[in-house]
């Protein structure tokens, strides 16, 4: 069931890029959703509820669904909802990350890159950002940032690497969405973040299938 949702999630992504591509709206808000219903759907069809890890990937998971439906807009409310939905997304992710296993050490030297890219974002947007966004992008920003040092902690204690993969997938993916709010509207954003920010969730709801 996992592979086939896998699948399918996959497929949904590559119906919204053609979407993205023809500017179908209804389409797309069809297979965006469906390509988000299928990740949360792996993570249950993995029995993410059966460990307190898949729980919180699968609540991440959700928020980030979530997240999906309220970015459908371009509307400010919708995008400020969806930034909460993701911000939060990243924080259940962060405390997954945290349960068992975990080397501070790595964590910490993590922090040193997370801190580089999460100041080379924020001075990259910041000109673009009116007053409205400034405080969320950067409380958005540092959550990332947490995510990441925190999958590293727990990938090197459990040597599970592709835990760190998606996160830093994810957190790349976020650059497209940025790019395409505050700086250029493009297709070229969607056609490598998509791919990107949907793999990552497939990766993370994979990885609870070891643990659960």
């Amino acid at each position: 069931m996992a592979q086939a949702l896998t699948l399918a999630c996959l497929a949904a992504v590559a119906g919204l890029l053609l979407a993205e591509r023809f500017a179908r709206p209804f389409a797309h808000a069809v297979f965006k959703l469906g390509a988000s219903s299928a990740f949360v759907l792996v993570a249950l069809s993995l029995d993410a509820p059966a460990s307190g890890y898949g729980r919180w990937i699968l609540a991440a998971l959700v928020f980030g669904w979530l997240g999906d439906a309220a970015l459908l807009s371009r509307r400010r409310g919708a995008f400020l909802a969806g930034l909460g939905a993701f911000l939060i997304a990243h924080l259940c992710f962060a405390l997954a990350f945290c349960l068992g296993a975990f080397s501070l050490a790595a964590f910490l030297v993590a922090l040193a890159p997370a801190l580089g890219f999460g100041i080379g974002v924020g001075r990259w947007l910041w000109p673009h950002l009116g007053a409205a966004y400034r405080i969320p992008v950067v409380a958005y920003v540092a959550a990332i940032l947490v995510m990441c040092a925190t999958a590293a902690g727990y990938a090197a204690a459990t040597g599970r690497w592709q835990v760190l993969l998606g996160a830093v997938m994810f957190a790349a993916s976020d650059v497209a969405v940025a790019r395409d709010r505050f700086v250029a509207r493009s297709l070229r954003n969607k056609a490598w973040g998509s791919p990107a920010y949907y793999s990552a969730q497939l990766i993370l709801a994979w990885s609870v299938a070891s643990v659960a």
